[in-house]
């Protein structure tokens, strides 16, 4: 018998302001941040047409994350990085790569924290943010080889013109790497 429950129902009105239909208050954009962390789930609907429009709030509680002194969760790279994706042949990739990148990082938070410490102390953070630029350049290096259009900073005119042979090795490369890392992420959870 499943007993999930459902959504938190959110009403936006024109004049910005936010409704929460279970407390019959009005919330803000930091209310419903504090409810996503405390894993409620809620949907936001125009008031007036009644358009779902969750995904635009989300956002917007992103960009006011963002622009809090400190708080900087996405850097730059990754924003010009995902913006490259709109429109590109991968576009339809790019969101189950994140949810599912975003999933293991949640199951694995915690434990990911008590290892990370016990193996580097204090400063394991730290060196985990360097572990994640690390990540993303390769991200970044692996989406632009599936890229057809994109150029390589190798600076040699085979990289430039896709020499025959060259996406094989990308490809072989890629995979090494992979299991480096997977090997890398069994260490850790073994651990």
């Amino acid at each position: 018998m499943a007993t999930d429950k459902q959504p938190t129902v959110i009403k936006k009105y024109a004049n910005r302001r936010l409704y929460h239909t279970g407390t019959s208050t009005y919330v803000t954009l930091e209310d419903l941040a504090g409810m996503v962390r405390q894993g409620e789930d809620f949907v936001v609907y125009d008031a007036k047409s009644g358009e779902e429009i969750t995904r635009s709030v989300l956002t917007q509680i992103i960009f006011e994350q963002e622009n809090k002194e400190g708080q900087n969760l996405l850097p730059v790279t990754v924003l010009r990085q995902l913006i490259r994706f709109y429109g590109d042949s991968l576009q339809s990739l790019v969101p189950s790569y994140l949810e599912f990148s975003m999933e293991n990082l949640s199951r694995e938070q915690q434990k990911l924290r008590e290892q990370m410490t016990q193996a580097f102390g204090p400063t394991a953070f730290q060196t985990m943010e360097e572990q994640v630029r690390k990540n993303m350049t390769f991200f970044s290096e692996a989406m632009r080889m599936f890229s057809p259009f994109a150029q390589r900073g190798t600076g040699s005119s085979e990289a430039k013109t896709g020499a025959p042979g060259e996406s094989a090795d990308d490809l072989d490369a890629l995979k090494r790497q992979m299991a480096e890392m997977q090997a890398k992420l069994d260490q850790l959870s073994r651990k």
